[in-house]
């Protein structure tokens, strides 16, 4: 099963399931997503035919966020998951 596939994120330096790079972002996809798994396997095909064409642009062409705002969200995020 794909969802069950893992590899190293390079953006969080630990072991990752696809299933999570799916749901990174909410309800949309890591815009890492493609880069990282490609070597796998179609990812961009599977993905082109999960998303909305108005999803797809939010989620693979904006502008990048700033490390800094990125690290800021992901230290929220997990102050948020020990908190409950």
């Amino acid at each position: 099963m794909l969802e069950n596939m893992e590899i190293r994120c390079p953006k969080l330096g630990g072991q990752v399931t696809f299933a999570y790079c799916l749901k990174e972002a909410g309800e949309l996809p890591c815009a890492r997503i493609i880069h990282c798994w490609e070597p796998y396997f179609p990812v961009e095909d599977f993905i082109r035919k999960r998303l909305t064409a108005e999803d797809w642009q939010r989620c693979f062409n904006q502008k990048p966020k700033e490390k800094i705002s990125t690290l800021l969200e992901l230290i929220e995020a997990a102050k948020k998951q020990t908190v409950k």
